[in-house]
């Protein structure tokens, strides 16, 4: 059957032409990528634990995790989480299949405890977490449309993707990276809590970190300032390699040294401290908050990966748009892709898959249009269980494999 998707050049400015553009990213330790973190890892847990035992995915979705922030203490040279940070583990899975229960608690926290403990170097899992899962049945409507060897939608929803990314958004991206994927090694006294808001005024890339300054590391407030000016000058130096526009960088500007006053935890996350979480308030799946690009308020993270299309489509809307960009290098400024689904129908046949592309001055792309639908025909086909056998699709067993990121 052909597949509906649309293709059109849009006129439009390109948001790297705009005078204004702001960005974000809620890193790897902010309570809501925590909770987006925790409802994924307890979806892949379920997902191959059911792959395993069944040969498919059964239904589930995880992605209402909850994190009510604990209370803390802490001070130069040390402090103690006081009250511990209450997780709640909420959604609902098959519990029955045939009649035998399955342990789908007892997998939701182990793998829970394994991505708090490979995830955050100084949080004691015994001492500063409440684990609890309330994860149940799902609906019986639902459970009687869910269909793993039809791959039919669980929803009527749609997925948004953009590409490329702009100056401002890979440098917000590649700041929080950095600090976690190098700045940890190089600087005991980082925590994980890192979030990062990009303003771009005309040429001038304004960068804000918060960072979250582990306490036992630090002795006094001189080693503090010291530290954060490091710190300060090792994300400038990085974010200079990405652009040629002026970059400024402010780090932890709450600090008000003469009343004391600093960013210092006993974890590095400030989830010890009443800060609170829940999933979908973060990043979208391509790991941003861009308020000037179109975007989907869909929560993906949690979300089975057969059938629904809330994180799905999201992720191949991605895909679809990177795809194209890079195939029209040069002739495309901006491709911008939604794909909607109805509820029952096959994820592979959305109602419409729409692309629009913004294209480079005096480029005509009218004798593309037939390459670029392709493209995304060629990942709306990858929903598709592979028709030499298979029980999960190719899109699917990325997200198990973790080669793709869902925030």
């Amino acid at each position: 059957m052909a597949r509906n998707i649309v293709v059109e050049e849009i006129t439009q400015t390109p948001v790297e032409e705009r005078e204004v553009e702001i960005v974000e990213r809620k890193g790897l330790g902010h309570p809501d990528s925590v909770a987006d973190g925790l409802a994924e890892s307890v979806s892949r847990a379920l997902s191959r634990w059911y792959l395993e035992k069944y040969g498919i995915i059964l239904h589930h979705n995880t992605d209402e995790t909850q994190i009510v922030g604990g209370q803390a203490s802490p001070r130069f040279g040390g402090g103690v989480v006081l009250e511990p940070i209450y997780i709640l583990l909420v959604g609902r899975a098959t519990t029955q299949v045939n009649g035998e229960r399955v342990p789908y608690r007892t997998i939701a926290l182990k793998a829970a405890r394994e991505y708090l403990e490979k995830n955050f170097r100084y949080l004691d899992i015994d001492e500063d977490v409440m684990l609890d899962c309330r994860i149940g049945q799902g609906s019986v409507d639902l459970r009687g449309l869910y269909d793993t060897k039809q791959g039919l939608s669980n929803d009527t929803s749609f997925g948004v993707g953009y590409a490329p990314m702009s100056e401002t958004e890979r440098i917000v991206y590649r700041t929080e990276r950095l600090l976690i994927e190098e700045g940890r090694k190089r600087y005991r006294e980082i925590g994980e809590d890192i979030k990062v808001m990009g303003f771009r005024d005309g040429d001038v890339i304004n960068l804000t970190v918060a960072l979250a300054m582990v306490g036992r590391h630090i002795p006094d407030p001189d080693h503090y300032m010291s530290v954060k000016e490091e710190i300060r000058e090792f994300i400038a130096d990085n974010a200079v390699r990405l652009t040629d526009r002026e970059v400024k960088v402010s780090l932890n500007t709450g600090d008000i040294p003469e009343k004391n006053t600093y960013y210092l935890t006993v974890t590095g996350l400030s989830m010890e401290n009443g800060d609170d979480g829940s999933v979908g308030r973060g990043n979208r799946v391509n790991g941003l908050i861009t308020p000037y690009r179109p975007m989907s308020m869909e929560a993906s993270a949690g979300k089975n990966p057969v059938t629904h299309v809330g994180k799905l489509y999201n992720v191949i809307s991605f895909k679809i748009a990177e795809d194209i960009a890079k195939a029209g290098e040069g002739d495309i400024r901006e491709v911008h892709v939604r794909i909607v689904s109805q509820i029952g129908k096959p994820v592979d046949q959305p109602q419409v898959a729409s692309i629009q592309i913004i294209p480079a001055e005096g480029v005509n792309l009218s004798g593309r249009m037939s390459e670029f639908r392709e493209i995304a025909n060629s990942w709306l086909e990858a929903l598709r269980f592979p028709p030499e056998g298979g029980n999960v699709s190719r899109v699917t067993r990325m997200i198990l494999n973790g080669e793709i990121s869902v925030f």
